[in-house]
């Protein structure tokens, strides 16, 4: 079969194109047309409304919470660790505190302020006291202690007289007299000594962990617990108001002293008798508390000691007896020195 290219479509549609001229064809228009028949479409997809993100699900609930066993040890520990924290921040305050005030006071001269007199007076107060400055925080209460113990016994000792008064006026028989005389003395006399004796030693003590206070106030106080024991026993004409003569009293039943009055003034002097026990019992605890404290801070005897001659060498009234003593023992040695030269002269 033979080929004719004159009845070919393909053929005959280019050389039909081919009648164009050059100037005329424009190789953009075709792809402009095809541009604009084909429909535009946007670069991304909008979001449908009821499409969310993925999100993983759980498939279960979670596990219950079981405390381990080690959980409260550890947490006991870290509470005990944070209570020793807080204390000693608590003492290191308290140090700074007191180095401060020690600071000012060697340049501020402390005023005595006990006892608390008013500024009308002309007798002014004869020590200084304050627990928070002179005394360390870790035995301010034993020094309170002993600081209310002394009230105690003052007031005691007050009771003491107005039941010695009492027991003058009444009708019974005994050294009336002789107790309520030797009550006014006790009164008088061991309410300042006491507090001079042995309350004042044991501040001291505390204040500069003094061993020759210490000691001091072991034996004086150690007598006044005995003074208590006997003053509570209340021996007639003794000038206490013991349980001896609170129950002769109670048990008197002569004279015109009627039961009434009998039974009051036995009450008054058993609450004296009661204090006088209880002074006592509380003096034989508060000795074993300071004897304890004493043992934990390291004083002994061979230290009182070298307070003591420290103490008697840098006394101003030892060192001005001294001088004068070595004074008149030089002049008196010059004056035997030139009389047994004018003696020796006179015999030549």
């Amino acid at each position: 079969m033979d080929f004719e290219p004159e009845k070919d479509t393909s053929v005959q549609q280019a050389t039909s194109n081919n009648h164009k001229g050059l100037e005329e064809y424009n190789p953009f228009e075709e792809s402009n047309k095809q541009t604009l028949t084909q429909p535009t479409r946007p670069a991304t997809a909008p979001k449908q409304p009821d499409q969310q993100p993925a999100v993983l699900q759980p498939t279960g609930p979670p596990p219950p919470y079981t405390q381990s066993a080690a959980q409260p040890a550890v947490q006991a520990g870290h509470e005990d660790l944070i209570k020793r924290q807080e204390e000693l921040e608590r003492k290191a305050a308290e140090l700074q505190r007191r180095e401060q005030q020690i600071n000012n006071a060697q340049y501020n001269t402390r005023q005595n302020n006990w006892p608390p007199l008013p500024s009308w007076l002309h007798v002014q107060p004869c020590f200084y006291q304050d627990f928070s400055v002179d005394i360390p925080l870790d035995f301010q209460r034993t020094v309170k202690m002993g600081y209310y113990l002394w009230m105690l016994y003052v007031l005691t000792l007050f009771l003491n007289l107005i039941g010695a008064m009492a027991y003058l006026f009444s009708k019974s028989g005994g050294n009336k007299a002789t107790t309520f005389g030797l009550a006014i003395v006790w009164f008088v006399a061991f309410s300042p000594c006491s507090f001079i004796c042995w309350y004042r030693p044991i501040y001291k003590a505390f204040r500069s962990d003094s061993s020759f206070n210490f000691f001091m106030f072991f034996f004086i106080f150690f007598c006044q617990f005995c003074a208590n024991v006997i003053q509570a026993i209340g021996l007639d004409g003794w000038g206490t108001c013991g349980w001896i003569v609170c129950l002769k009293v109670l048990s008197y039943s002569g004279g015109s002293m009627s039961s009434a009055q009998r039974i009051s003034i036995g009450i008054i002097m058993m609450i004296v008798a009661i204090l006088f026990t209880a002074l006592a019992t509380l003096n034989l605890l508060f000795l074993k508390k300071v004897h304890s404290l004493y043992r934990s801070t390291g004083a002994s005897f061979q230290k009182a000691q070298e307070e003591f001659a420290h103490g008697v060498v840098t006394n101003p009234g030892v060192q001005t007896a001294t001088k004068e003593a070595a004074k008149g023992a030089a002049s008196g040695v010059a004056a035997g020195m030139f009389s047994g030269g004018s003696t020796s002269n006179n015999q030549m």
